[in-house]
């Protein structure tokens, strides 16, 4: 894949599966109590819509970051690697959550009903997510293939998901802000993220009629 596709591609597929994210998060908020099953099934399955335009993100990322710079290919692969895991843990607990409203006779709240969820939406996630931040950072800075706000946003959003791994010591009531399943762990950390990831990709697409930089590390070894 050459560069300019592979920008493209990153920007494109960053975007979409942002913006599905963005509606997504929303639909979470709408009912104080359980949900009825078709509000569930919708955010469910934009959800689900928006994790395979991610992992087609961390695809193109990792060519992306080939392409500007071969020496740091381990590093897109670490990002790619990390993102398609938590990609997987993601969709998975969709599945279950999805499976258990499907087989319940009555509306329920798949966010507290369905056990196994907690912390592959909260630490699990969270120790993922701040890995692979951490490694497109890092990419970033090395190859210098899109602006150094992207870098250090980067960082800094990694970080704030650390914060977050211990959370599974602290219960799990969706309504409080710090818990394995709180609002705070899960719902706001993925509207971060998926912001982040629409700004990524708005950048990433726009890079691609951004004259290469002279001092561009690409030309190093």
């Amino acid at each position: 894949m050459n560069e300019t596709l592979a920008r493209r591609l990153t920007g494109l597929s960053g975007i979409a599966a942002a913006a599905a994210f963005i509606v997504e998060v929303p639909l979470y908020f709408l009912y104080s109590g359980p949900p009825p099953d078709s509000n569930v099934l919708a955010r469910l399955l934009i959800g689900i819509t928006a994790l395979a335009f991610q992992i087609v993100f961390v695809t193109a990322f990792r060519e992306l970051v080939k392409a500007v710079n071969p020496a740091y290919e381990w590093v897109g692969t670490i990002a790619f690697a990390t993102g398609l895991v938590y990609s997987t843990i993601i969709l998975v607990s969709n599945g279950l959550e999805a499976g258990a409203v499907i087989a319940a006779d009555h509306p329920i709240d798949p966010t507290i009903t369905v056990s196994g969820t907690y912390i592959l939406y909260g630490s699990i996630s969270r120790l993922l997510l701040a890995l692979f931040l951490t490694t497109v950072g890092y990419g970033i800075s090395r190859t210098r293939l899109l602006p150094r706000w992207t870098a250090r946003s980067a960082f800094v959003l990694a970080g704030i998901n650390l914060a977050f791994v211990p959370s599974l010591f602290f219960g799990n009531t969706p309504a409080h802000f710090y818990a394995a399943n709180g609002w705070g762990t899960t719902a706001l950390m993925g509207a971060i993220f998926s912001y982040w990831l629409l700004a990524l990709g708005i950048s990433a697409y726009r890079s691609v009629t951004r004259p290469a930089s002279t001092d561009s590390p690409v030309l190093q070894h």
